[in-house]
């Protein structure tokens, strides 16, 4: 196994790090049944590498077990592990660079009166294409009322078939003027954006740069792993010469730590330059793979605070991001507590014979990550300075959108308008508690 496989997947939603070297796998003196031998891999994989390694039992019998994935449930650690999964490499693949097939490309969300609205859509999707934006109403699918969606325990199941390309869908919108349109768009498959809207806006003599961000992906291709999107985000805040920065992570419930390293070296000050960045832990028998990363700052921005505003969905790469800024510069949260992800992963296939020739990539929890202050243990998240309802009903950059006008004025006078606070709600998507690896938060249509 040669190093650059680990280095190019370094993970945050799935946090990851760099290693230099990997055991062999292990043969194993027993026989194993020829239906049993992914799930042997598993449990050795796990033993090997799992963070919590030392809960698992010495052995495992993996034959009372119907599938792969009724074994890792009963391997995970549930106290604390929310987040190891089983899927495939081309799968894992796709998403680590943002690579979707059988979708309109967009996600919704409920305001506080229940109503649908997109919450977000990527440009290059069939929805993006067809000029859908965030705020649009959806009063209809396929016919029938948002109403009718909902089920016997109060929330809602929305079937819009197939995750296949060429599937169809009819929606009718409430658009912001109050007219209606009705679209009938088609599944596709598509590359998607992680900036979903950057602006510069003026307040008070001061520029600030306004950057909606749903996923730390990186782009295919690049050598070191980066995002070119990232590149090009700074380029035009530094051109700008931004000297305030809000960042939304309403949405973003994480993806590279390279991206994450990459973002964190445009926006640290030059103080933190050549300081410690985050440290990570692995499990005994990884001792040696742990590392400390330090600062190597890009760019001319010299920032002295950052307002994110965060929601429950905001998990793992977006938390990291946080935690590694705040011993070096003011942090203001606005929104929502955070998720409570301060453990990461990378895929195992690439250790493991049996698991990459049968076509199963395990991706459990390998390390714990800290900041330069030595805070890891964040499982309840990161609370909010100002709680304020998301507001889905207004597009990205409207001045009346809730978070974002809070944001603003916090800039403007340094607090937030306390009846804003007052009307704090959690929308439905945002209790969600099942994060299973991919951005279950926020499902993709």
């Amino acid at each position: 196994m040669n190093k650059n496989y680990l280095s190019h997947w370094t993970l945050l939603f799935l946090f990851s790090a760099f290693f230099s070297a990997c055991n062999p796998e292990k043969n194993d003196p027993m026989p194993v049944a020829a239906e049993d031998v992914v799930k042997k891999a598993i449990f050795d994989s796990m033993k090997e590498w799992y963070f919590w390694e030392s809960e698992l039992p010495l052995t495992f019998d993996v034959t009372k077990y119907n599938s792969n994935e009724e074994l890792l449930d009963a391997l995970m650690f549930k106290p604390l592990d929310r987040w190891s999964y089983l899927t495939t490499r081309a799968a894992f693949d796709a998403s680590f660079t943002g690579q979707t097939t059988g979708a309109h490309g967009f996600s919704f969300a409920f305001d506080q009166q229940e109503r649908l609205f997109v919450a977000f859509v990527y440009d290059e999707s069939p929805a993006g294409k067809d000029g859908w934006k965030r705020g649009w109403q959806i009063v209809e699918m396929n016919g029938k009322p948002i109403s009718d969606y909902k089920n016997s325990q109060g929330g809602y199941s929305f079937s819009l078939g197939a995750n296949e390309v060429g599937v169809s869908n009819t929606f009718k919108f409430k658009l912001p003027d109050g007219t209606e349109s009705t679209r009938t768009i088609l599944k596709g498959a598509f590359q998607t954006n992680s900036v979903l809207h950057k602006q510069v806006n003026e307040i008070g003599g001061k520029k600030v740069g306004h950057w909606v961000y749903q996923s730390f992906k990186a782009t295919a291709g690049l050598t070191p792993t980066r995002s070119q999107e990232v590149d090009d985000l700074f380029t035009y805040f530094q051109a700008e010469g931004i000297n305030e920065l809000i960042i939304d992570l309403r949405y973003n419930g994480g993806g590279s730590v390279a991206v994450t390293e990459q973002i964190l070296n445009y926006i640290a000050p030059n103080s933190a330059n050549g300081n410690t960045m985050y440290t990570n832990k692995h499990n005994g028998n990884k001792f040696s793979n742990n590392r400390t990363v330090n600062f190597a700052k890009k760019g001319n921005l010299n920032l002295s605070r950052v307002i994110f505003i965060t929601s429950r969905g905001s998990a793992s790469a977006s938390e990291l991001l946080i935690n590694c800024l705040e011993p070096y510069m003011d942090i203001v949260l606005i929104g929502d507590n955070t998720y409570g992800k301060p453990v990461g992963s990378f895929p195992l296939s690439g250790f493991n014979r049996s698991l990459s020739s049968n076509n199963v990539e395990l991706v459990p929890i390998t390390f714990a990550i800290a900041n330069s202050q030595g805070r890891a243990e964040y499982f309840d998240g990161f609370p909010v300075n100002f709680p304020v309802g998301d507001d889905p009903a207004k597009n990205w950059g409207n001045p009346e959108e809730r978070r974002f006008k809070a944001a603003m004025e916090f800039i403007e006078n340094g607090t937030v308008n306390a009846r804003m606070m007052t009307e704090f709600y959690r929308p439905k998507w945002e209790m969600i508690d099942a994060f299973e690896g991919l951005q279950k938060e926020f499902p993709l249509y």
